[in-house]
């Protein structure tokens, strides 16, 4: 076995009450690399990530997915979450009554203790929230608000790579992160990703548009349409679908 492969996705047929959105997806990440999953809408890109993530409601009805050696299908979401896996919702939740600081202490404390390792003190806990915040442009008040209440877009985007620093994910998947967001934010998002990446993670930015692009550049990219990935190459495929337009590429 490869070592170096993160994630294999072999043949993923997969879909919600009882439809089949996901036709025969075939994916490899290696460590280290950024792949880019581009399409129109409805091609299947947010169900992709909602199966890597686990939510219940999307069913696999065929296929494998393997994360770092594990039969990822067989582990719960709590699990995927606690192995390395993060995702960034295309529209945040919000929590009433439940503090950044508290939220974050809770997840990384759960982290931690999943991968056998010792509770962070108040003092080393602080230490990382005060960096990961500097990281993506956070002022210091944000940490005692309520989750994602109030916030605009842009600062929920900005809080969710805030988390995704804190948690420190061996794969972190990013569903249109890019969604709503001016030039700026996405600036301060694109920063935040480039600045967590190392070669033992890897990270899959789900998107229609290029222009986050121009800030994360992909090593991979791949078009999916209608539930099947229909090309796949570098950095150059999205410049041809800016010239070109989703409806020009196949296979």
């Amino acid at each position: 076995m490869d070592n170096n492969i993160l994630l294999e996705i072999k043949d993923l047929h997969a879909g919600v009450e009882g439809k089949e959105i996901l036709h025969g997806v075939n994916l490899t990440i290696r460590r280290g690399e950024v792949h880019a999953v581009m399409g129109p809408n409805g091609a299947g890109k947010s169900t992709l990530s909602a199966v890597l993530a686990g939510k219940p409601q999307f069913t696999v009805t065929s296929g494998s997915i393997t994360f770092a050696g594990q039969d990822l299908l067989a582990m719960s979401p709590e699990e995927r979450s606690w192995a390395g896996i993060f995702l960034s919702f295309q529209y945040p939740i919000e929590i009433p009554g439940v503090s950044i600081t508290n939220f974050m202490k809770a997840a990384v404390a759960a982290r931690r203790k999943a991968a056998g390792l010792p509770e962070l003190s108040p003092a080393e806990f602080l230490k990382l929230l005060k960096s990961k915040m500097a990281l993506v442009q956070m002022r210091g008040e944000f940490a005692k608000r309520e989750v994602n209440v109030g916030f605009s877009g842009g600062e929920k985007k900005r809080a969710e790579i805030f988390q995704m620093a804190m948690l420190e994910p061996v794969l972190s998947i990013l569903d249109e992160t890019d969604s709503g967001l001016d030039v700026d934010a996405l600036k301060i998002v694109a920063d935040g990703v480039n600045a967590l990446r190392t070669p033992q993670t890897s990270s899959i930015i789900i998107t229609h548009y290029h222009k986050l692009l121009q800030y994360i550049v992909p090593d991979v990219v791949h078009v999916l349409k209608n539930g099947e990935i229909v090309r796949t190459a570098g950095r150059e495929l999205v410049d041809l679908i800016e010239s070109e337009g989703f409806e020009n590429i196949n296979g």
